[in-house]
Formats: structure tokens, sequence, C-alpha cells
């Protein structure tokens, strides 16, 4: 097309898509309060708890970091793996990115929040 660039084959395919990191980030962070014992952090956005995230994306493969809640009485070291894992499955079916790593700080255990969980 005229006045367009043309862009060689091998700097970018067809039909590719970039995601941006906050994005990534925004993603994660969501992914992880999918599960009811991982809670977002006092950080409020528009009203909103949700969890800290950043991202660091090179090329396709993606870093999440993660400072969460875990609700009271449940196991940290149970919620952190199930949040770990369930965030790299949603990110890499959502994005197609492969997640090296989740790291996860818990900075506070959420007391006085009803479980979600069926007794």
């Amino acid at each position: 097309m005229p006045g367009h660039p043309q862009l060689h084959a091998a700097e970018q395919p067809p039909g590719s898509i970039t995601v941006a990191e906050r994005v990534v980030a925004k993603l994660a962070a969501r992914a992880a309060l999918e599960l009811p014992d991982a809670v977002a952090t006092a950080r409020r956005v528009l009203g909103r708890a949700r969890p800290k995230a950043s991202a660091r994306v090179a090329g396709d493969v993606a870093v999440i970091d993660l400072e969460i809640s875990v609700r009271w009485p449940a196991s940290v070291p149970r919620v952190t793996a199930a949040v770990r894992r369930h965030v790299r499955e949603r990110l890499t079916s959502l994005t197609g990115l492969t997640i090296a790593e989740v790291r996860i700080v818990v900075t506070d255990l959420a007391t006085g929040i009803p479980s979600l969980r069926v007794r």
C-alpha cells in the first residue's frame, strides 16, 4: 500500500499481536481474583479492590509479579500454588504468551470476609 512502510517478514509475522505489559498485569490481577481464597490487597482502583500486579514481557514470554491477600483460615501455600497455576493458565489462554514465572507476595490475611466455599 502506498504511504505505509512495509515490514520484512522476519520483523513481524503477518497477523501478529503484541499485548502491552499493563494489559498483561491487569489480566493477571483479574485471574487471581477468580479463586475464592485469593483476595485483593487494600489498594483500590476506581472503587474496586484489585491485587497489585506487574508484568514484564519479552517477545512471547512474560514474568508476573502479584501482591494478594489470603482469606483466613485458608492455607497460604495451597492458595498461592492455585493462584500461580490459574494465572499461568488464564494468561496463556487469553494472550498466547508463555508465562515463565508468577511471583506472589502475600501482604495480608483477609478476615471478616465470608468464604465462597461450600461446606
